[in-house]
């Protein structure tokens, strides 16, 4: 009987034996029907080009098949059941095995296709991109050929995550912050169930905004907000040095603030939050009235033009509403900082308000959209840290960036004339 030597399949059909001399080493042909589904292409190059290079593999330890080979160093030995990661999901193959006179040896390309690095990046990425659990394999490639896959159940899949992720958030809560020139601190909270994760960027001299770091409460308080700045001190956050935090009405932070910093920082207090905390205490006739006044009043590029309107709306709330009239009074002058610097119109802009890092916490909701149960404080950590980190990747320069080297100096003869006060 004469010996067939045309191609060969696998028991799955998968492994096909074929004379690769003719194709390009430096690139792979692969054969995809345009008239399948655009998603299912993918899957099917995938698995096209894995064969070829498995082959490959195989002829560089074995020779060509049916070619006498002296320097060989290996035997073909069939074919066994494999795994490999293709698509976002594991994936159940045939592959062939290659044995040496001493044991079964290895093949490179099988050993990269395996590797589950590929798989967990793009869990990670899915599942930060809102993609649930339960939808991720609605997510993937199709797979029109009936491969045997694994690693796609929704507890699969988070449990990936939350292994993948950890690595990460450990190295993005432990970056030293040393060589790190902050001219201006953003700091604020966000509420995930029953839990407060207070967060904190750093505007850098040339306007790169840094997530710097977060800590978890049940809410905003004092020892909260304490325990995150001795957290970035310890990491090397200059304490020596002026520094323009911007913070909202909390007065737990304001004290932690001048703790940690004592006269070195100058608070700029949120005007948005001012201008909702004053009209919170008003009727809806009242609202709209009072929180035009008030922008009125931040617009202005003096100080002393800008206090006396505010004085002013709080003496005229004081007998009908004095709720109103007391929140405006409370801080007042800190609203005013950015004024008082002489800064910049466009740069004020960006520093009068906590908008810097309200923005990056609106990415972190929105990256936590699908959780509808905060089981406990460390997965708020979790999603709170990789929503900065995704929104780290968005940030750009505040407008006004040009102008930080006049802040850097307003700070410093700030400091300068209380230095001389202290000595008087």
């Amino acid at each position: 009987m004469k010996y067939d030597n045309r191609k060969k399949e696998t028991r799955q059909g998968f492994y096909k034996e074929k004379d690769l001399s003719a194709i390009p080493r430096s690139s792979f042909e692969v054969t995809i029907d345009p008239r399948k589904e655009l998603l299912a292409v993918g899957i099917e190059a995938g698995l096209q080009v894995m064969a070829l290079q498995f082959q490959r593999d195989v002829e560089a330890l074995c020779g060509l098949h049916y070619q006498h080979h002296e320097g060989r160093k290996a035997s073909r030995w069939g074919t066994t059941n494999g795994e490999v990661v293709l698509g976002g999901r594991k994936i159940s193959i045939a592959r062939p095995r290659v044995r040496s006179f001493a044991e079964e040896m290895k093949l490179p390309s099988y050993e990269h296709f395996q590797a589950e690095d590929p798989l967990t990046e793009r869990i990670i990425e899915q599942v930060l991109n809102r993609v649930s659990t339960r939808r991720y394999p609605r997510s993937l490639e199709g797979n029109n050929f009936g491969l045997k896959v694994r690693g796609v159940s929704p507890s699969s899949i988070s449990r990936r995550f939350i292994l993948g992720t950890w690595k990460m958030i450990a190295e993005f809560l432990s970056r030293p912050l040393d060589k790190l020139d902050v001219a201006a601190l953003f700091i604020d909270g966000v509420e995930l169930g029953d839990h407060t994760v207070v967060c904190a960027i750093g505007l850098d001299r040339e306007g790169n905004k840094h997530a710097l770091g977060i800590w978890e409460g049940s809410t905003e308080n004092k020892e909260v907000c304490q325990a995150l700045l001795d957290n970035l001190v310890d990491r090397g956050l200059a304490t020596d040095r002026p520094i323009l935090v911007v913070i909202d009405g909390s007065k737990a932070l304001r004290k932690v603030v001048k703790k940690t910093f004592g006269d070195k920082a100058t608070v700029q207090r949120c005007q948005y939050h001012k201008r909702q905390n004053v009209i919170s205490h008003l009727p809806d006739g009242m609202k709209t009235m009072v929180d035009l006044e008030m922008r009125r009043a931040y617009q202005r590029d003096n100080p002393h033009e800008a206090r006396p309107i505010l004085n002013n709306l709080a003496q005229r709330l004081e007998s009908s509403y004095p709720g109103a009239a007391a929140s405006l009074r409370e801080g007042l002058d800190e609203t005013l900082t950015v004024i008082e610097l002489g800064l910049p119109t466009v740069l004020r802009q960006s520093l009068q308000t906590t908008n810097v890092i309200e923005s990056a916490l609106s990415i972190v909701r929105d990256v936590s959209g699908n959780v509808k149960y905060w089981r406990n404080g460390k997965m708020a950590v979790r999603w709170v840290a990789n929503g900065l980190m995704v929104a780290e990747r968005r940030f750009k320069r505040i407008k006004g960036y040009r102008s930080i080297p006049e802040l850097v100096e307003a700070l410093k003869r700030r400091q300068i004339a209380l230095d001389k006060q202290e000595v008087a």
